[in-house]
């Protein structure tokens, strides 16, 4: 398959991924579609926290399996896309796929003070913060293992890894606007 212009974004929790990909989407002109909108609507709607919604896809995988479906079927009919998606990579495997990394005080911190996250995480401590972070990294992990027999976490998955514990917004996206254009040169 021909590679189409899409950048798919994963990473860990408050890694960047939102806004390095509104960085992008100025830089490039491209649309952004975000699996976590997504999920943050159902968990909303079900009146839960972003951690109680995934431990209730546990036992509700065909909800998960729509939730990945969804950044597939738009992929199909988007070009000049970039995913903000855990598995975007997965989902779109012909994507310049791209991971986050970030230490996990900075995460705690960043999700802390994101009043973004508020309507869906609610906690009175960083340390709060934290621990549920490293919860629903490791809920995740079991859950993409057990429904798709991937790891998100192996970075043998990805075009690019990028820890940006130290890195501003704008050091990020400009990295990977510099490697997604050697990529594209390749195609």
């Amino acid at each position: 398959m021909v590679n189409k212009h899409i950048i798919s974004l994963a990473g860990d929790l408050a890694s960047g991924k939102g806004t390095v990909s509104l960085l992008l989407k100025e830089d490039l002109g491209y649309t952004i579609y975000r699996n976590g909108d997504y999920v943050r609507a159902l968990a909303k709607e079900k009146n839960m926290s972003i951690t109680e919604f995934n431990i209730y896809l546990e036992s509700h995988p065909q909800i998960d399996i729509q939730i990945e479906k969804s950044a597939a079927e738009y992929a199909k009919n988007n070009d000049n896309l970039i995913i903000d998606a855990r598995l975007g990579w997965y989902a779109v495997p012909h994507s310049f796929k791209v991971y986050l990394k970030v230490d996990i005080d900075v995460s705690a911190k960043r999700a802390f003070n994101d009043p973004k996250r508020k309507a869906t995480e609610s906690f009175n401590t960083i340390e709060e913060q934290k621990q549920d972070i490293i919860k629903r990294y490791n809920l995740e992990n079991e859950r993409y293992f057990k429904l798709y027999g991937i790891r998100k976490d192996d970075m043998s998955n990805y075009d690019l890894v990028i820890d940006t514990t130290n890195m501003t917004a704008k050091e990020t996206s400009d990295k990977i606007k510099e490697e997604y254009f050697k990529w594209l040169d390749k195609q």
